[in-house]
């Protein structure tokens, strides 16, 4: 006979209280070394790779290669974490192979030197290799850090503030890398390939180090998430995936998390391009105007993280950030080179969307979750896969028309400019995604209760 314990309501009650300002930073940071190596992986691989002499197609193979080993072992991860718990583990074993595997994507096809050999074949295999590695172990810290999320607290608003913490954090994380990047290309010229290689050796052991010590501070900051442990005393049979795969709300939210990862990553991934190759804007735009997007991300997401939540304002809000960045994707779309720095002020509510819509997609899956932390690792691994998938496969196809361009277009007679691949992933894919997320977060059925709101400021002393 079993016995059954069940969580006492003063026990119960503390899930249900507000989360202290510590707690919410040691959480946010958590996730710095993902955020600064993953904006390197789209900001520069592709323009990395083609840069060494592979082609836009064998590139976009080492791209396609990464994302797909990262979505099978979202599930595969997803699933053990949910068998066996123990998140902060799964964080730094992931977290290890992060480190240890993305200096080899940056850092030369160390099977060419071994075999003395410059063939591409081997390259392209190489990078592949290393992208795949890196991307299992950027999974698993991915993974349990948003899984985590659920079973700190059952509170929806610092469900929230969690994640708008971890989002700001990003935000200062990606901004991390652009000021290593200025640092790096100012100093070194890349006037051969292994200029170039020693470049982004170096940015990638800056990222590293800059990663490594926040993952030491939530390490230390951080516990083993109680919630998850008592609620296991009363329940301790796993929630079988039919059993979300049976929920409408599970569908929508993983078409909206889906299409919110597709319009920043594609963004991400074409704004250098679209800057130097379309604009003809100075190189220092290259890391300026992300900059400018990621000041903006940074500062909407600390605000956002004030805000009592419920479902229909993060419906609200969510709808609000694809909303603008329709806008903006009209507007790069239909942007003369003769205007240029008009990209600047469209760099600016660009950040500010991506918050928006970013937080608020992932909160979604806190709502979708609830207190059903049997299976949250399986939800965030699930519509992690999705996400991993489709970006792979969207940049694939994107980055292998690279070379097409269509005639010029006339624009009020006197200027032109071409509907390049660049300008496609810039500002088409975003739009159309973006009305589609919209749409779909309209008929959605949230939960607007709120457990117990914030009572005090998280960031402020």
């Amino acid at each position: 006979m079993t016995s059954s314990v069940i969580v006492g309501e003063d026990e119960e009650d503390s899930f249900t209280k507000p989360l202290g300002r510590l707690s919410v930073f040691y959480y946010g940071v958590g996730h710095m070394l993902n955020d600064i190596t993953a904006s390197c992986w789209f900001t520069y691989l592709l323009l990395f790779l083609t840069q060494i002499g592979l082609s836009p197609r064998d590139a976009a193979i080492v791209m396609l290669s990464g994302q797909v080993a990262d979505g099978f072992a979202t599930i595969f991860i997803g699933e053990l974490i949910d068998r066996f718990g123990h998140f902060k583990i799964w964080h730094a074993a992931g977290s290890l192979l992060v480190a240890i595997s993305f200096s080899s994507v940056f850092g030369g096809c160390l099977p060419c030197s071994i075999l003395h050999s410059t063939s591409l074949t081997i390259e392209t295999l190489s990078y592949s290799t290393f992208a795949a590695i890196f991307n299992i172990g950027w999974a698993a810290t991915q993974v349990s850090h948003m899984a985590m999320v659920n079973c700190i607290t059952l509170n929806s608003t610092s469900r929230v503030a969690l994640t708008s913490s971890r989002n700001a954090f990003s935000m200062v994380a990606n901004l991390g890398l652009y000021a290593i990047a200025l640092v790096v290309f100012g100093v070194s010229k890349a006037d051969t390939k292994e200029n170039t290689e020693s470049q982004y050796r170096w940015i990638a052991y800056s990222c590293i180090t800059v990663g490594c010590c926040f993952v030491i501070i939530f390490l230390m900051g951080t516990k083993e998430p109680r919630l998850r442990i008592n609620l296991r005393e009363s329940n301790r049979t796993r929630i079988p995936w039919a059993y979300w795969f049976r929920k409408i709300l599970y569908y929508q939210v993983a078409v909206v998390y889906l299409l919110t990862r597709l319009v920043l990553n594609v963004s991400q991934a074409y704004l250098a391009f679209f800057v130097i190759d379309d604009l003809q804007m100075a190189q220092s735009a290259k890391a300026l105007i992300p900059a400018i997007i990621y000041i903006c991300s940074f500062i909407v997401s600390v605000m956002l993280q004030e805000i009592p939540w419920n479902g229909k304002r993060l419906k609200a809000y969510y709808c609000a950030g694809g909303i603008i960045w329709m806008f903006c994707g009209v507007s790069i779309l239909l942007l003369p080179r003769s205007i240029n720095s008009f990209m600047y002020a469209i760099s600016v509510f660009i950040g500010i969307a991506n918050a928006l819509i970013l937080v608020t997609a992932i909160s979604m899956q806190s709502v979708l979750i609830g207190s059903e932390l049997g299976g949250c690792a399986f939800v965030c691994g699930s519509l992690s896969f999705l996400d991993k998938m489709s970006c792979g496969l969207a940049l694939y196809v994107l980055q292998s028309h690279q070379s097409a361009t269509s005639p010029q277009v006339d624009v009020n007679i006197q200027h032109s400019f071409n509907f390049s691949v660049t300008r496609y992933g810039l500002g088409l894919v975003p739009a159309v995604c973006s009305f589609i997320g919209v749409a779909v977060t309209y008929f959605m059925e949230l939960d607007s209760t709120i457990l117990k709101p914030l009572c005090q400021p998280l960031l402020l002393e």
